[in-house]
């Protein structure tokens, strides 16, 4: 149980099927999670693929000839200045379906200072309201959003910060779910979908937006954990693999 590919099944036997949509979470430095989604990747055979790590403009970059060529193509999307972990990891979901189109759900900068400032809807732009970026969120949710969001930066950050952190999750997972439709109108779909475990939680990450604005799609999820630990949030199958050996990342803020 312990070599490359440890998978625990925690939840339900028939997740990983769906007819639209499949999302497949992550925790971003962990190998054998890359893994998984490739094989999963290969086995859904969707005609798209979206990606939180990709800006819309670095998936236009994508061409046939770079696809296959891992260094070419790490190159060509600037990979290394953008602080996702080390492409090669990433290089085989994309080949797992070479005739997939990639689409970019990843958030720039300016967009993430422009929610952190003015909110979510106003960086969204034109259908905030239909993504469900209008409103606020349910007192409990925002308390525990926030609370979260503190203890992912250590407890750090003041409080007044929480917030506009809030916000740029809200607005990934509503560029996630946005591209999500964008792909499926574009390709017919099935579409996979490349995130991480707080995006592809159902209870309120990108299946939620989804669920709001295309209510029509069969949707699956896969979180991924370490070491059988339990994931916040809920998901129709959860898969474990040995954790990684990491820096404590709460150093930087000592």
């Amino acid at each position: 149980m312990m070599g490359r590919v440890l998978a625990v099944l925690l939840l339900f036997a028939g997740g990983a099927s769906a007819q639209d949509v499949l999302v497949l979470g992550e925790i971003h430095d962990n190998p054998v999670h890359h893994d998984r989604q490739a094989e999963e990747v290969a086995r859904f055979a969707p005609e798209a693929i979206v990606f939180e790590m990709l800006t819309e403009d670095q998936a236009a970059r994508v061409t046939p000839a770079l696809r296959q060529d891992s260094a070419a193509l790490a190159n060509a999307l600037d990979w290394d200045e953008s602080g996702w972990p080390d492409f090669a990891m990433y290089h085989p979901i994309i080949t797992a379906a070479p005739g997939a189109e990639l689409f970019g759900a990843g958030l720039p900068r300016a967009a993430a200072r422009a929610a952190m400032e003015d909110g979510a809807a106003a960086a969204f732009g034109a259908e905030a309201e239909e993504y469900g970026l209008a409103s606020p969120l349910p007192d409990a949710q925002q308390a525990e959003r926030e609370a979260l969001q503190g203890a992912a930066h250590c407890d750090a950050l003041p409080a007044e910060m929480l917030p506009a952190m809030v916000a740029v999750q809200r607005l990934r997972d509503a560029m996630l779910a946005r591209a999500v439709v964008r792909a499926k109108a574009r390709t017919g779909g099935p579409v996979a979908v490349i995130t991480g475990n707080g995006h592809a939680r159902r209870d309120w990450g990108m299946p939620a937006v989804l669920a709001r604005v295309a209510p029509g799609l069969d949707v699956r999820v896969i979180g991924q954990t370490e070491d059988g630990k339990p994931l916040p949030g809920t998901f129709d199958t959860v898969l474990s693999a040995p954790p990684v050996t990491r820096e404590d990342s709460c150093d930087a803020f000592r």
